[in-house]
């Protein structure tokens, strides 16, 4: 894909958004548009009307994106907006762009430069996290797997267990599971699942991206524990919610 956006030239994005109000709300004026590009740390955009007012902000990672890729988001843009259906060609050009291989690369730089985790302690009240991945590397992995940085969640969540973070090389586990009622193995099991993301990173593909391999899935049934583990996470989940947006 050429690369013919270098600079922040707001008359061509005007325009496409200008464009895209005509097209999907003929009947009515087109809005005045104010156009800028945001440090968000993620590809995030969004679009809000203030006192008849358009406000864009754009990711600042997609600032050189190809004009065409401009124009697609534009439309997508005014679409959600106008609560419109999102043309498929639109949403193609501009996922196909986001997906890229290069776009992901900057992505994590952009996280790693600019996002901010919050690191608690790898040793909680009930269960150590340090001492459970140490015991699962040499387990299931001979300890090939070089060790991120281990922390309990800040807050108890519930429909997030676990998340590793590559651009940050963390593994992050909900502080729900740091309880004398929860079973080791159920803290192992959500520890392994997110070490598995380090052995299987994750892949990019015609512009997708796929976290969840079959080879991923196949090793994740190799924990001892796996379908005991996973019963008792469906049939606590309501416990888990309950715990968690209970008010300490």
């Amino acid at each position: 894909m050429i690369n013919n956006f270098n600079s922040p030239d707001f008359s061509h994005l005007e325009k496409f958004y200008e464009e895209a109000f005509r097209i999907l709300d003929p009947k009515r004026a087109t809005p005045e548009i104010k156009i800028e590009f945001y440090p968000y740390v993620g590809i995030n955009h969004t679009i809000r009307v203030r006192n008849g007012k358009i406000f864009v902000r754009l990711a600042e990672i997609c600032q050189s994106a190809p004009l065409e890729v401009q124009r697609a988001l534009a439309y997508i843009l005014v679409a959600k907006l106008l609560r419109k259906k999102v043309s498929p060609l639109a949403a193609q050009i501009y996922r196909s762009f986001v997906k890229s291989r290069e776009m992901q690369t900057k992505a994590v730089e952009n996280r790693r430069a600019k996002g901010r985790k919050i690191i608690t302690s790898a040793k909680g009240e009930t269960y150590d996290l340090e001492a459970i991945f140490a015991r699962l590397n040499q387990t299931y992995f001979m300890n090939s797997i070089a060790k991120p940085t281990l922390s309990w969640s800040a807050r108890k969540t519930y429909r997030i267990l676990g998340h590793h973070d590559s651009a940050h090389r963390t593994i992050i586990i909900s502080k729900s599971l740091d309880d004398v009622k929860v079973p080791e193995y159920v803290v192992e099991y959500v520890v392994f699942h997110e070490m598995l993301h380090i052995h299987h990173p994750t892949l990019h593909r015609d512009g997708r991206r796929y976290n969840h391999t079959p080879q991923f899935r196949r090793d994740e049934r190799k924990f001892v524990y796996f379908e005991k583990a996973e019963a008792w996470i469906g049939q606590n989940a309501g416990k888990l919610k309950r715990n968690a947006l209970r008010k300490s």
